[in-house]
C-alpha cells in the first residue's frame, strides 16, 4: 500500500471486490463507457495486469491500469501500455493520478517490466520520466501525433537498438 499526497488517501492493488466500484468510476470519469468496458475486459484477456486504485475512507477515488503492449520484431521485450486512468471529479488535483502512476511504474518494475508506453497528454507524463517514443525509434500503432505516444525506460538500454511498432492488445481495437 502506497500513501498519496493527502494522509487520507492509500494506493493499493485492485481486488475482485473493487471490480463494481472501479467500473462506475470509469463510467464516470469518461465521456462515454469505452474506458469502462476495455478495463473490464483487459481484466479477463491480458496478462499480466498492473491494476491499482486510489481509496479515501474506503471508496475508490482512483484507479489506474497497466496491460501488456508487444513491440513488432522483440517478443523477447516485457512492456506494459499505461491506461486508462481516471479519478473521481471530487478528488482531482490532490495528487492521486500522480500517486497511481508512481506506485504502478514501481509494480511494473518489480515483475520485470523493461519499459512503459502510454498514448496521452504531452504535459503531463513526462513529468514522470516518459519521452516521446520516436526518440527510442518506436511507434504506435495507432495514428496519433508523435508528442502524444511516450515511453519510459524501466531497465537501462533495454530499448537500445529497438524499433518498430508497438501494439496494444486486441481489447483495445475490439472497442
Amino acid at each position: 500500500m502506497v500513501q498519496a499526497g493527502a494522509s487520507d488517501v492509500q494506493v493499493r492493488p485492485e481486488g475482485p471486490s473493487d471490480f463494481a466500484a472501479v467500473h462506475a468510476l470509469n463510467l464516470s470519469a469518461f465521456p462515454s463507457p469505452v474506458e469502462a468496458e476495455l478495463v473490464d475486459t483487459l481484466r479477463e484477456q491480458a496478462t499480466p495486469l498492473v491494476s491499482l486504485v486510489a481509496e479515501v475512507a474506503g471508496a475508490i477515488v482512483g484507479h489506474i491500469l497497466f496491460s501488456p503492449v508487444t513491440l513488432a520484431g522483440r517478443p523477447d521485450l516485457h512492456l506494459m501500455g499505461l491506461g486508462p486512468t481516471a479519478v473521481a471529479a471530487t478528488h482531482r488535483g490532490r495528487g492521486i493520478g500522480s500517486a497511481l502512476v508512481r506506485a504502478g511504474l514501481a509494480r511494473c518494475r518489480s515483475i520485470g517490466t523493461v519499459a512503459v508506453v502510454v498514448l496521452g497528454h504531452p504535459d503531463y507524463y513526462p513529468r514522470f520520466g516518459f519521452r516521446p517514443a520516436s526518440e527510442f525509434g518506436i511507434g504506435s500503432d495507432y495514428d496519433v501525433p508523435t508528442e502524444v505516444f511516450m515511453a519510459l525506460v524501466l531497465v537501462p538500454d533495454a530499448l537500445s537498438g529497438a524499433s518498430g511498432t508497438v501494439r496494444y492488445h486486441q481489447a483495445f481495437a475490439d472497442l
